[in-house]
């Protein structure tokens, strides 16, 4: 239908409106499959340094908090894509006052506000670093929160991380569910919260049971009655063990974690919920794993309980169907050999 249309207007309109209208197709159809592009994030990148209202938008925004005029002249947009799909780079003043600031459509203000209330969540709790949350908002159809610009890239103690990292999984939750008070994203992939009483149902329906339906949905078959028995046994493990409803980052892959320059351990682009503490041990051993003295000193501030090496393995099934969801490939494949390895596990 796009061929007929382009053939029969091809010669009925100038050439401007028929390249523009071939690029509105292509974006039309990098929209309709949820793929990013490097047109569209440069597309992006121009809109938001050329555009005025934005910048008065974000200092009107970041005054408001400071109780103090903050008018940034520029956004630079120097750091690449965020996750999710958001445009990330910051703004400054005419001071070198900057923030670090993302942005996306106004359909992915849930998303932004989710990641802000998240990040939130940790820093009331004093416990690790976490760029310090500023301000969210939306001006026409751009979406945009805005942090404290931290300056990353130095050396720091991986004791001090465990230890601060521990001291934030002691907090828990208030209700004493597991879950959430709201649902947010994991990568760009859709996370329900769903606040239950136990850890095990949680997980079950809101994390690997979610998950499954949604590589399913993107063309995984799995053998006859492998789902159901995985979900089962997944429910076994989980009921088996003892854990309270932890504060955890829900992402913590070695991307989302850093040291500051002066050295201080800080976590940033959370999942966040209450959960398993787990998790995030687990899910530092996903792509890379932390040093030895981080492990040795978390698991003295607060020991893991036997059976976390096979619990690791059902932790993150869930990212790795999760990056299949996102990203296709040998994913699966590696999904279904941490299914078959659950599967065969002893109790």
């Amino acid at each position: 239908k796009i061929a007929a249309v382009i053939t029969m207007k091809k010669k009925l309109i100038p050439f401007i409106y028929f390249s523009a209208l071939c690029n509105d197709v292509v974006h039309t159809l990098v929209l309709r499959f949820g793929h990013l592009s490097t047109l569209n994030n440069h597309r992006r990148s121009f809109f938001l340094r050329s555009n005025r209202s934005l910048l008065e938008g974000i200092s009107k925004d970041i005054s408001a908090v400071l109780q103090e005029t903050y008018d940034a002249i520029a956004f630079r947009d120097g750091y690449g894509g965020g996750g999710g799909g958001a445009q990330v780079g910051t703004v400054i003043d005419r001071k070198g006052v900057e923030y670090f600031v993302k942005t996306g459509s106004f359909g992915q203000f849930s998303m932004l506000n989710a990641e802000f209330c998240g990040i939130s969540e940790i820093y009331k709790t004093n416990t690790i670093k976490v760029p310090k949350p500023i301000a969210i908002g939306s001006n026409d159809d751009t979406s945009y929160v805005v942090f404290e610009k931290l300056s990353l890239g130095g050396y720091g103690k991986p004791e001090v991380f465990a230890q601060k990292l521990a001291a934030m999984h002691q907090c828990t939750s208030s209700s004493g569910k597991f879950g959430w008070k709201m649902n947010n994203t994991i990568g760009a992939t859709f996370q329900p919260n769903v606040e239950t009483d136990t850890w095990s149902e949680f997980w079950d329906k809101y994390r690997l049971g979610h998950m499954l339906t949604l590589a399913k949905r993107e063309g995984a078959t799995f053998p006859n009655g492998m789902e159901d028995a995985l979900r089962e046994k997944v429910k076994l493990i989980l009921n088996a063990h003892e854990c309270v409803p932890s504060l955890v980052h829900g992402d913590l892959w070695s991307g989302n974690q850093a040291y500051t320059k002066e050295g201080d351990p800080v976590i940033f682009d959370p999942a966040v919920y209450y959960g398993d503490r787990e998790v995030d041990i687990a899910m530092t051993y996903l792509f890379g794993s932390n040093s030895a003295s981080f492990y040795s000193t978390y698991n003295t501030c607060w020991p893991l309980s036997p059976g976390h090496e096979l619990r690791k393995t059902v932790y993150n099934l869930y990212h790795i169907l999760n990056h299949y969801v996102l990203f296709g490939g040998g994913y699966l494949t590696q999904a279904q050999v941490m299914m078959n390895t659950i599967l065969k596990a002893p109790l």
